[in-house]
């Protein structure tokens, strides 16, 4: 835990009467601020506010903390700053989390480019298919591939993850054709999810991606150009690179991401389906801690991110 932060955090809560009032000044998420106050507590040993849903106040340990922190505030103001050039250099470690295909085939070549242009910087993978507690992992950037993005979270928009349903010539040879959305549920799909059935997007190809967004968002208006097509099948997993080996192996029919897929559709080894339909498409966000005092490796990786994704679209 950042115990300077933890410390600003917590003096920031008593001086604004309340933890709403602290994220809306430091920019964080309330859950956030939650977080830090509660690492606080258990850092001090000592609970250190009385709560109500009407006030705070602090208790005989909290009023001791408070003046420890405001000490170590202090100190840290008094650090001799370093100048602006070697502050806006990337420096240090970078704990970056995401699921293993992403660490694959989004982070591998950006990590190579970022450590090759910044020799003083390090970078450390997390790799996990569920969803981290930034602050406890000590996860300074978490990469998610979402259209339901947590509000509360702090998040940049880094791409976007397009998808094309797909399958091996093996596995379409002794099946009927896939025309038309409905046509998935006669098949098996092989799904990225946790447990049981899949819902699966698509819209005509002569609608625009927002116009279909806003159509699926609001069944009332959905007039036969968004379908929602419920697939199952006898296989499914939380890593998306386990769906796709089981996709090449002709086992069923699934839904990649292009950039993934890509390469297989190229060489004929998968087959691309539905090809008058489009998949809704996924936002990628780059979720972190705090937009203040954002160190310049997190800030530099996200641009080279941005700037990868538009490069993959263009492609």
């Amino acid at each position: 835990m950042d115990r300077l932060e933890a410390a600003k955090v917590f003096v920031t809560i008593v001086e604004r009467g309340s933890m709403v009032s602290a994220a809306n000044a430091l920019d964080m998420s309330r859950s956030m601020v939650t977080r830090y106050l509660s690492e606080m507590e258990e850092w001090s040993g000592a609970r250190l506010l009385h709560r109500s849903t009407r006030s705070l106040s602090l208790t005989p340990a909290g009023e001791q903390v408070l003046d420890y922190c405001h000490r170590l505030l202090e100190l840290a103001n008094e650090v001799p700053a370093v100048s602006h050039a070697s502050v806006a250099i990337p420096r240090g470690l970078l704990r970056i989390s995401c699921s293993q295909f992403l660490a694959h085939q989004i982070l591998a070549p950006v990590v190579r480019q970022y450590l090759a242009s910044y020799p003083q910087a390090s970078v450390n993978i997390h790799v996990s298919s569920q969803t981290v507690d930034l602050v406890a992992e000590r996860i300074d950037l978490a990469i998610r591939i979402t259209n339901e993005l947590d509000p509360n979270l702090i998040a940049r928009r880094l791409g976007e993850c397009e998808s094309v349903v797909c399958a091996a010539p093996s596995y379409l040879a002794a099946r009927a054709a896939v025309l038309h959305p409905e046509d998935l549920t006669q098949h098996n799909c092989l799904t990225y999810s946790y447990f049981g059935d899949v819902m699966w997007r698509f819209y005509k190809t002569d609608v625009g991606a927002k116009q279909a967004q806003a159509l699926n968002s609001d069944p009332k208006s959905n007039q036969g150009q968004v379908f929602n097509v419920p697939v199952n099948g006898n296989f499914s997993a939380n890593d998306s690179m386990v769906v796709l080996n089981a996709t090449l192996a002709g086992e069923g029919i699934a839904m990649q991401p292009v950039w993934a897929a890509k390469p297989y559709l190229d060489s004929g080894q998968l087959v691309p389906l539905l090809t008058e339909f489009k998949p809704l498409s996924l936002g990628v966000y780059g979720v972190y801690q705090s937009r203040k005092h954002m160190q310049p490796a997190l800030r530099v990786m996200m641009d080279m991110l941005v700037a990868y994704f538009a490069s993959l679209k263009s492609c």
